[in-house]
């Protein structure tokens, strides 16, 4: 373990007292030790800034998971570590990217297929493919969290841009949610068995569920979670390698239940559906969180999709590059309604400030 200095530490708990004002904090991140040490009158901001100085990730681009404050509510910035609950061996948890991995992300999507380059690519007949997929499908297990339902169709669930925002400046998990986030899943949840699928490690799969809450909800349940594990190394000759999210690695694990049939993933990448071209949906990215949660509405709109299309036998003959067309009817009554509700809502509010002037 590396403190923000650099030197060894030796730590073994996430929270250490030590002699006079100073308290020491050990952070994961990315299979990393970081130990920090800070004063008790110093914020949580200044922490951010001591964990950016160790791992070259921005401050504004930092998640910490672990620091409460006594009100039970995810520390702010301007909390002091006087004020926070900090229990020894808790365990503290920081999320984010640091600036030179964002730049080799930036430069590999600058060659990575995107929107227009999709419809030519097919690869998913070609023998290496064949022969990964094999590979993957023996070699990858899936812990079942509930069992897949009879009759049941399946959706499968990007996390970072899609449910959760990454890298907004917000700081509490709820105000990283996308909007109408558990109403969506609940809704989903009565015709759709529900599969989480995102390109970074289990471990940061169920932290950021546990933290959004949707692996805990009452009025849902999910089905598994995958994580990059289960995902697929493919060559094009023009834009090179790059990875997806092969649904016939769940149509193998789950053969009874699930398959082209029935099956819609929703993802802000069109190239993870590179060898499921037909089942994949393009989510609007969800970012600037603290910008867009306002005017966000894609999860509303999208259950009313998901609940039209679920009537069908079959999903395979649909394009759902034309969702929004599909259900235009139900989208127009979906955005009346709110409408309706958020201008009552501010009358309500103005009536309770005349009345208390």
């Amino acid at each position: 373990m590396t403190d923000a200095g650099g030197e060894a530490g030796g730590s073994s708990g996430a929270v250490t007292a030590l002699d006079g004002p100073q308290v020491e904090l050990a952070f994961k991140w990315n299979k990393k030790g970081i130990l920090i040490h800070v004063d008790a009158d110093e914020s949580v901001q200044g922490i951010k800034r001591k964990l950016e100085a160790a791992t070259s990730v921005s401050e504004k681009r930092m998640k910490l998971l672990g620091l409460k404050a006594r009100s039970g509510k995810p520390a702010g910035d301007a909390d002091i570590v006087a004020d926070l609950v900090l229990k020894p061996g808790a365990k503290l948890l920081m999320m984010g990217t640091a600036d030179e991995e964002i730049a080799k992300l930036n430069a590999g999507a600058e060659v990575a297929p995107h929107e227009d380059g999709m419809a030519e690519i097919d690869l998913v007949d070609r023998p290496e493919v064949q022969e990964k997929l094999r590979r993957r499908i023996d070699s990858c297990s899936v812990k079942v969290l509930n069992p897949p339902r009879a009759g049941k169709k399946v959706l499968v669930l990007d996390i970072d841009y899609t449910l959760f925002d990454l890298n907004s400046s917000a700081e509490r998990p709820e105000e990283l949610a996308r909007p109408f986030l558990h109403q969506f899943l609940s809704a989903a949840w009565v015709d759709y068995d529900i599969v989480i699928w995102s390109a970074t490690s289990m471990k940061w799969v169920e932290v950021k569920m546990r933290e959004l809450g949707v692996s805990t909800h009452p009025d849902y349940k999910l089905t598994c979670m995958l994580d990059h594990r289960a995902m697929l190394t493919v060559q094009h000759p023009k834009y090179g390698l790059f990875d997806c999210k092969p649904l016939q690695f769940l149509w193998a694990k789950f053969p009874e239940h699930y398959g082209a049939h029935n099956t819609i993933m929703m993802d802000d990448l069109r190239r993870n559906y590179v060898l499921n071209k037909q089942n994949g949906l393009v989510i609007r990215p969800f970012k600037k969180a603290h910008l867009t949660r306002a005017t966000d509405r894609e999860l509303l709109y999208l259950t009313a999709y998901l609940q039209k299309i679920a009537a069908l036998d079959s999903l395979a003959g649909l394009n759902h590059r034309h969702w929004e067309s599909y259900a235009k009817a139900e989208i127009r009554q979906l955005r009346r309604a709110l409408e309706a509700q958020q201008q009552a809502e501010q009358q309500q509010q103005q009536q309770q400030q005349e009345g208390g002037s």
